[in-house]
């Protein structure tokens, strides 16, 4: 039997968290405006879901829509800030304008994390070589997670490339979790743990009024069962 898949829940605030806790959410991804796809949060937002829930949350760091690192010490000092609020765990990623890894960026604010462990997050989806890109950031600190869809355009169009990385865990670049995330849905499940995949990542599908509304512990649940207690 396959082991226990981990469910990871997009939270905005408090009361996200605690619905996603709720409904069997191992872990949360914390970030503010999605309007663009999730920037860093508030210290203070940190701080209240740290205290009001057990599971790991890993902190968005990112202070602008798109993948370029932009002001690199503004990122540092950001992650220094949000450990102090009491993050452990984070998400980061990014890319310069030929689509490489900005490994001078990546570095710069892992550095602040000593060790923390982290998640790649979905810039993979639009680098110019994903490939290259792994193997680039192979044995970086702390990183043991890639969020991806497979592809810019979503899960649909990068089953493929999800199925085909997840036959390749354990290979030089590979060594990481795969989460999947990206216009995820049900649907796709079944096929994608059949290929070996053991991490999912839920935003909208958590939410049944959408980005308006919040975390409903009841969308969670029915993943949670999908996905296996």
């Amino acid at each position: 039997m396959s082991k226990r898949a981990v469910l990871e829940v997009i939270a905005l605030d408090v009361e996200d968290a605690v619905a996603a806790q709720a409904g069997g959410a191992d872990r949360l991804e914390l970030v503010t405006d999605m309007a663009a796809d999730g920037l860093t949060p508030a210290t203070a937002t940190v701080t209240a879901i740290r205290a009001a829930v057990d599971i790991p949350v890993r902190v968005m760091l990112r202070l602008a829509d798109g993948f370029a690192a932009g002001a690199v010490e503004r990122l540092a000092a950001a992650a220094g800030e949000m450990r102090e609020a009491g993050a452990e765990e984070f998400v980061l990623g990014f890319l310069d304008a030929d689509g490489q890894v900005d490994l001078a960026a990546v570095e710069r604010v892992a550095a602040e994390l000593e060790g923390c462990r982290w998640t790649f997050h979905r810039a993979i989806d639009h680098a110019a070589d994903r490939d290259a890109l792994r193997k680039q950031l192979a044995d970086f600190p702390g990183l043991d997670t890639y969020l991806t869809a497979g592809s810019a355009r979503g899960v649909d169009a990068g089953l493929p490339v999800l199925c085909a990385e997840a036959a390749r865990r354990g290979e030089p670049g590979y060594g990481q979790q795969l989460l999947v995330g990206g216009g995820l849905r049900l649907e796709h499940v079944p096929g994608l743990r059949d290929a070996g995949v053991d991490a999912f990542h839920i935003g909208g599908a958590a939410r049944p009024d959408g980005w308006s509304g919040p975390v409903s512990a009841e969308a969670v649940r029915r993943w949670r069962d999908v996905l296996g207690s």
